[in-house]
């Protein structure tokens, strides 16, 4: 009688999540992400960080509502995100938040390219280094979904929602701008800390809490419940109800700050790294081409030079 199996014979957590054919990302993308989770700042900051940005966030809120001043500072803000990105953050946690940037735009765009009443403007958006998430790209990336929603909505008559394959676009889809440039996060050397992307996100919420007015603070955190009309336009554009199967909420018809915004982001970057891979592979497979192959799991330490080749 065969022996039962012992824990060292079974795959280690990062190999399963290498492999899990539910995990369907983007080969590169997935081994930075689990280097990033693998990293030392996740398992030691990130659990401490978390409640405590929490807590000063909701603080700087309500005493934001509360405070007659109702002014932003974005340039201040701009100037805080590339300093600590450049000193504080791990190359693969930049590369992450740079490639989100660089992912959304180009959905957005085949979003406003494709769907009925379009071609519609197509944001441009595209950093391909820190100092990219400058000069009010942050703004600038919750802009984008509101104006490419409000300018579908208004090209078109009302259908009483957004389906699915029911109404696909009668013209294939154009495929062109999903794309991924290559991505520079910047030297290794001169960075005080090599944070991962989820303490890094918990410690820029709180100077995002508090340099935006009332009124931006809680449209940045609706644009994340915006995901759920964005994954039913893929829908419709493409004929392809998968990208259905990745909306967390109900079309967004109720508006508050509530929620905890790194999480929140987090989630929507997962979401739009599932949506984006979809794209690439409708695209593919119209062009015969293979999916790409998975790699291995990297140690920690050369995720970024495997991303790199």
């Amino acid at each position: 009688m065969r022996d039962a199996p012992t824990l060292l014979e079974a795959p280690t957590l990062w190999e399963t999540m290498a492999a899990d054919p539910a995990v369907a990302v983007d080969p590169a993308a997935l081994a930075l992400v689990i280097a990033d989770q693998r990293s030392r700042s996740r398992a030691l900051l990130y659990p401490w960080i978390r409640p405590l940005s929490r807590l000063l966030v909701a603080v700087i809120v309500i005493a934001r509502r509360l405070c007659p001043w109702q002014g932003s500072a974005h340039g201040l803000m701009d100037r805080m995100c590339l300093w600590f990105c450049r000193r504080l953050v791990s190359p693969v946690a930049v590369t992450l938040l740079i490639r989100h940037f660089i992912i959304e735009s180009n959905m957005l765009a085949f979003i406003a390219r494709n769907a009925p009443g379009g071609p519609l403007p197509e944001p441009s958006l595209r950093p391909a280094a820190i100092a990219g998430l400058g000069d009010g790209a942050v703004i600038e990336h919750d802009m984008n979904v509101y104006r490419v929603l409000h300018a579908i909505g208004s090209a078109r008559a009302p259908r009483g929602g957004v389906g699915g394959a029911a109404e696909a676009a009668a013209a294939p889809p154009d495929y062109g701008m999903i794309a991924v440039p290559v991505i520079d996060p910047g030297p290794a050397s001169g960075r005080l800390l090599n944070l991962d992307i989820q303490t890094a996100l918990c410690l820029m919420a709180i100077p995002f809490a508090a340099c935006l007015t009332p009124g931006e603070y809680r449209r940045a955190v609706h644009s994340m419940r915006l995901d759920a009309s964005l994954l039913a336009l893929l829908a419709q554009v493409t004929g392809d109800e998968a990208f259905l199967g990745w909306r967390t909420t109900l079309p967004p018809v109720r508006v508050d700050s509530a929620g905890e915004l790194p999480v929140m982001v987090y989630e929507h970057a997962v979401a739009c790294e599932l949506a984006h891979a979809r794209l690439a592979a409708l695209r593919d497979a119209r062009a015969g081409l293979a999916p790409p192959a998975r790699p291995p799991v990297a140690p920690a330490a050369g995720a970024l030079a495997s991303w790199r080749r």
